[in-house]
């Protein structure tokens, strides 16, 4: 990030060791929840409800430490405030939500809660989680019928699927669950102990964490969150030369989403570069191929209608993913719409791949800011779509920075010589 840009964005984030754009951080995130308490949606009003007292915390604690400025602006204590506000604004809100939707209580959790828990139910009536045409015809509303997800989704519901309707069967409690202990990891492998690593670490998880887009859709549906928790441990592990463990992270995330495959493409460009592709491989692309197995030997047709008809457009209802980004304005406004934003997403698939060919990532922060760019084209391109996915480029790109490698120090004694030549100290004998 050596250009005027980066540069800036160095200088704002460094500001009064970071607590300067925590503040900001919080104290927008403040407004936005006490805004979404006026949300169409019953599950992002009483997120916002709760949220807002979070975020206002945060930010008192962060001006506190404004103040303590010398003792307390240590990447140890923003990480402090960061779990904190972690817990208020996506803890606190869910399990309120989780324990009233146990009790009875309507509103307290997006659809998408609701058909993964349904999708484990299949899966362990019938071996697969996916229903087939005639049976969500045959529903009250088919849009819950329909599993767009990847086999691998439905592992979170099984609590529920297993032990009934109570607040920790709640699929958003895994979710939460299974992203703490993932980031975690993968902060914990990025860690080298200097102050200025830290710092970086400390803003890449808040936007994996407390972000409001990351927070909101934690509380209220939460399926993105796992899986990007994971994306972001495949790169810790290759950063660290552990391909096949990253292999197996990244296997894990493009199997229970789509959206994980074109990070594993550009995290595989990494692997390449690396000579380790065929230790990578084994766990990126055998993963997701083995949960196929199951659902394909048992109902193909099922599968097809449920991954492939519904999010093309060609299901018994339309995607509600409909957020106004180029690509769903394209399908809307423009004759041949669809055809349009699909070519475009194919393009800029295509563009992508040859910069993974031509400049392929030397290092994995370059390989995540690759599957950030690519991300957020493929959002913004896409017919159906929604505001939350930009939750991965947004995480990836800053995550890409403690991803980097630390500079190089070279600790060679320097011979310069007043009236030496360039030239003549790389003649020098003491020299290979």
């Amino acid at each position: 990030m050596s250009s005027a840009p980066g540069r800036s964005w160095r200088r704002i984030d460094r500001a009064a060791d970071g607590l300067a754009a925590d503040l900001g951080l919080y104290a927008l995130s403040a407004l936005f929840a006490w805004l979404t308490i006026g949300s169409t949606l019953t599950s992002h009003r009483a997120w916002g409800a709760v949220a807002v007292w979070g975020y206002a915390a945060a930010t008192l604690a962060v001006l506190v430490q404004l103040i303590l400025r010398r003792r307390a602006a240590t990447p140890v204590a923003r990480a402090g405030v960061t779990a904190g506000a972690w817990i208020a604004v996506v803890l606190v809100p869910l399990v309120g939500q989780a324990v009233e939707r146990a009790g009875g209580m309507s509103g307290r959790a997006q659809e998408e809660v609701h058909v993964v828990e349904e999708s484990a139910r299949l899966l362990l009536d019938s071996g697969t989680p996916y229903l087939g045409r005639d049976g969500i015809a045959a529903l009250p509303d088919p849009l819950l019928g329909y599993t767009p997800y990847q086999p691998g989704m439905s592992v979170f519901g099984l609590p529920r699927a297993v032990f009934g309707d109570v607040w920790w069967t709640d699929a958003r409690i895994w979710f939460a669950l299974v992203t703490a202990v993932v980031l975690a990891l993968a902060a914990r492998l990025l860690r080298d102990g200097t102050a200025a690593r830290d710092a970086l670490l400390v803003r890449a998880v808040q936007a994996a964490t407390v972000l409001p887009l990351c927070a909101l859709t934690l509380a209220t549906g939460g399926d993105d969150l796992p899986v990007l928790a994971l994306c972001l441990l495949a790169f810790a592990l290759a950063a660290r030369d552990r391909f096949g463990w990253a292999g197996v992270a990244i296997g894990a995330a493009a199997s229970m989403k789509l959206l994980a495959w074109p990070v594993a493409l550009a995290l595989g460009g990494y692997a390449l570069v690396r000579r380790a592709g065929g230790r990578y491989a084994v766990g990126a692309a055998g993963l997701p191929l083995l949960v196929l197995v199951p659902p394909l030997l048992v109902a193909p047709d099922a599968f097809v209608e449920n991954v492939i008809r519904f999010p093309t457009g060609h299901g018994l209802v339309t995607s509600p993913a409909a957020s106004p980004l180029l690509g769903y304005l394209i399908a809307q406004h423009v004759p041949g719409g669809r055809l349009v934003a699909l070519t475009l997403l194919v393009l800029a698939g295509l563009a992508v791949g040859l910069w993974l060919l031509r400049r392929p990532p030397q290092d994995a922060g370059s390989a995540a800011l690759i599957a950030a760019t690519g991300l957020l084209a493929a959002i913004i391109l896409m017919p159906a779509t929604r505001f939350g996915y930009l939750l991965y480029p947004a995480a990836l790109a800053l995550w890409s920075l403690p991803l980097r490698p630390p500079p190089r120090v070279d600790h060679e004694p320097m011979a310069r010589l007043d009236g030496v030549s360039e030239e003549q100290l790389h003649d020098h004998p003491g020299r290979s």
